[in-house]
């Protein structure tokens, strides 16, 4: 697969092949769907918490006695059914983390990949780099490019005035090759390659 390389200014600066085993996958919603499950799972903190009857500051003294008052049967007032009580199987600290296989990991990643290049959703340009930290100029690049949406893929050291003008810019995320993953490539519209970053996930793949 042939895509046309771009500078940031929207310029033509060659060819790129792209491998048919990364970018041309019929990609399949059920990989992609897992993949995604598994890094959300993986993000969420799980520090939710309610307190047990045992963890409540009242006292555990028998509320009334047993027999002849005409009442129903209790005991300590941090019993679930009493306002102030404890929460009955209420959600506890813990992870959310499950097992997934390298090998879907991975094919979850080009398939995510082939989805985009499936979708002309792909561009590559020569180099991600600025002379100065400007978001002003970026924004006019990304203008000239039609880029309002999308996740930018550089090299393994990203350029400092790139990801300083790009901080501040709504919808585009910028992160180097070791950061790329399912989630980030399918929440944004356009997938944005360095050259480098061609390179680095051919040679990750090979």
């Amino acid at each position: 697969m042939d895509l046309k390389i771009t500078t940031l200014g929207g310029k033509d600066a060659g060819k790129v092949k792209l491998s048919e085993e990364i970018f041309g996958l019929d990609p399949r919603e059920d990989i992609l769907q897992r993949v995604v499950r598994w890094q959300l799972a993986k993000k969420q903190q799980g520090t939710h918490k309610a307190k047990g009857r045992a963890e409540i500051a009242r006292t555990g003294a028998k509320m009334y006695k047993q027999k002849g008052t005409g009442r129903a049967r209790h005991h300590s007032a941090r019993a679930p059914q009493f306002r102030g009580g404890g929460k009955a199987h209420g959600p506890v600290v813990r992870s959310h983390e499950h097992d997934l296989p390298k090998k879907v990991r991975a094919l979850g990643l080009k398939h995510a990949l082939s989805a985009k290049a499936k979708s002309a959703s792909i561009i590559v340009i020569d180099e991600l780099k600025l002379t100065e930290a400007k978001t002003k100029a970026l924004i006019a690049n990304f203008a000239t490019l039609g880029l309002t949406n999308a996740l930018v893929i550089g090299g393994a050291e990203l350029d400092q005035n790139f990801k300083l003008a790009a901080t501040n810019i709504p919808n585009i995320d910028v992160l180097p090759i070791q950061g790329i993953n399912v989630y980030d490539i399918l929440r944004r519209g356009t997938l944005v390659l360095s050259k480098a970053a061609v390179e680095a996930l051919e040679e990750r793949f090979k």
